[in-house]
């Protein structure tokens, strides 16, 4: 069946895709791996690639939109997205994907006859996956303040993918205000060079290669990287295992994998050794103290690097909005698990990111506080809490949550104020 045709059986599919805790996902990732019994010898960066090529049909059905129907191949972004209905909405229901053509943004209904002036940037909590046009917290917005939002979100999309997207679509459809919204996974997902590297095949969407940023925390500087398969025909390379090897034998985020792998082996000072020079070349000054904790060392490298590369590019998307007079409001996104996290021990994983937000006087909603305040108004336990807003996503009240949490911000923001608020 051709992808507009398709409807997924999988109420589970949008989790897989769009989700995912930037905490855990390396971690579980090398466990789905290793397995439950440990290797005699370490593995090296062609072993671990071999177990991971696709092969040439899934390659060309992917590319001919007959299978993988989540998304489609874009030789610049790594993929885009297509009209589709999933059965992945609340209550096994099927949720209505469409988006304007050429390779457009989501479709707007409420005032899409009227000038646009908001545009919103991010990855699946901004493309509002999980339910139908009509219900996404952009269409919330729209009708309360009575003009329409653009919505140029992509499931699966990294902090770096957003922020091209927004080079380009302000070009073709300009706005004035702008809505950027980071979900907890995106910062990882600036360092994917192949995303397949790092997470596993999905019946529904192929892990293609995409841009990506490399990072030198020493410098103070982040790198910007293309595709490295800008072409259906390069992407035939990744059924290959020597031009495999050979577009990603340096790769970061390869060998944090195989530390993550060499950590569960019975001789893991290799990967120690190969940590170790990971981190002296990219510049990351930790204390790695020994091999015995290579594994949770791995994940605190790479958590470290990410967050540092979505502040670098958010000091991209400033020096933009400044030089294009342009005014942003960040919102952070996060899922059910590192909400229920955070209400229980009162930990996060990103506040460096947040004290980089507020030492630099940048706008944003956290949404992570706003779900802690929230949950403090019932009388009911953590995880019927998570169940009223989430399905994996956000259900429609999740997305109405998300619009309430941030209309006030917004319109004190705009000039002149929307029409409702007008004096």
């Amino acid at each position: 069946m051709k992808r507009r045709q398709f409807i997924s059986k999988s109420a589970k599919s949008g989790l897989a895709i769009g989700a995912g805790s930037l905490i855990t996902t390396g971690i579980l990732q090398a466990e789905n791996l290793i397995g439950s019994e440990k290797s005699s010898d370490p593995m090296d960066e062609r072993a671990y690639l071999a177990d991971i090529l696709y092969t040439k049909k899934e390659v060309k059905e992917w590319l001919a939109g007959e299978a993988f129907p989540f998304s489609r191949y874009h030789s610049e972004f790594g993929w885009l997205l297509g009209n589709a209905r999933f059965r992945d909405g609340i209550d096994d229901s099927v949720s209505t994907y469409t988006y304007a053509e050429n390779d457009g943004e989501r479709i707007m209904s409420n005032y899409a006859e009227k000038a646009c002036r908001i545009n919103t940037y991010g990855d699946s909590f901004t493309q509002c996956h999980q339910v139908s046009d009509h219900e996404t917290w952009q269409e919330i917005l729209a009708a309360n303040i009575q003009e329409p939002v653009r919505n140029f979100g992509i499931g699966g999309w990294s902090v770096y993918q957003a922020y091209l997207r927004m080079l380009k679509e302000e070009k073709e459809k300009p706005s004035e205000y702008i809505i950027f919204n980071i979900y907890e996974a995106d910062h990882e997902r600036n360092l994917d060079s192949w995303r397949n590297i790092r997470v596993s095949k999905h019946p529904q969407h192929i892990e293609a290669t995409l841009p990506y940023v490399k990072i030198d925390m020493k410098k103070g500087t982040i790198t910007e990287c293309k595709n490295p398969c800008p072409t259906p025909e390069s992407f035939y390379d990744l059924c290959d295992l020597d031009k495999t090897y050979k577009l990603f034998k340096d790769d970061f985020v390869l060998k944090i994998m195989l530390a993550h792998k060499n950590a569960d082996t019975e001789n893991p000072d290799k990967g120690f050794e190969s940590l170790k020079k990971l981190i002296k070349t990219h510049g990351i000054e930790t204390n790695l103290d020994s091999s015995a904790t290579l594994d949770k060392q791995a994940g605190e490298v790479h958590r470290r690097a990410a967050i540092f590369s979505s502040k670098e590019i958010v000091k991209k998307i400033e020096r933009f909005a400044a030089s294009n007079n342009k005014k942003i409001i960040y919102v952070l996104s996060f899922g059910g698990g590192t909400i229920r996290k955070y209400i229980n021990e009162g930990t996060r994983f990103d506040a460096e990111f947040v004290h980089f937000l507020n030492e630099n006087q940048l706008p944003y909603i956290d949404l992570l506080e706003e779900h802690s305040k929230d949950f403090k108004q019932y009388n009911i336990g953590i995880d019927n809490y998570i169940e009223k807003y989430f399905i994996g996503h956000y259900n429609p009240l999740g997305n109405f949550f998300c619009a309430e949490s941030l209309r006030s911000t917004l319109v004190e923001l705009l000039n002149p104020k929307p029409f409702p608020y007008q004096k």
